[in-house]
């Protein structure tokens, strides 16, 4: 003897409607987005002997030129320790040099070397590819249009008021 019993939904239980519509749905979609395209770009730097915290740095060198540590943490979301840790790694491989500040002997400025540009170079190459299957579901400009929703999203405008 069976119950009649109805289909089973994916109701979302804080709302009530389907799928998942609760406040944090937005920050697991953009983390699981993040894990996803994390995830493809190592495949690129692995070969290369570097991992993404690495890139990061590098690509704020680039960027801004010679940086000091504590900027290069704030750039790239790593705490003190782990910023250091990552600088050591980028100096042993001969990616990055610290030289110290004029007027600051404490201080240290991170700047790339010839080398890491080669390198930076290089992971650009190689991940071209991969770039391009993590959006090759989607049509014409939806990337682009991705691209400047998310950098609008992760910098919003400072109202100067």
């Amino acid at each position: 003897m069976t119950a009649d019993v109805p289909p089973r939904t994916s109701v979302s239980r804080a709302t009530g409607r389907p799928g998942d519509a609760s406040p944090f749905a937005l920050g697991l979609l953009l983390r699981r987005a993040h894990m996803r395209a994390a995830t493809v770009m190592s495949e690129a730097l692995r070969p290369l002997g570097i991992e993404l915290r690495h890139f990061a740095v590098l690509i704020v060198l680039v960027d801004r030129g010679p940086t000091v540590q504590r900027d290069l943490a704030a750039a790239t979301g790593a705490d003190k320790a782990g910023i250091m840790r990552v600088v050591d790694d980028l100096e042993r491989k001969g990616l990055a040099v610290r030289k110290t500040v004029p007027g600051d002997r404490r201080v240290r400025a991170v700047e790339i070397t010839p080398q890491g540009l080669e390198l930076f170079d290089a992971a650009h190459v190689a991940a071209e590819s991969l770039a391009e299957r993590l959006v090759a579901e989607m049509d014409a400009g939806e990337a682009e249009q991705l691209t400047n929703l998310l950098t609008r999203f992760a910098y919003p405008a400072v109202d100067e008021a």
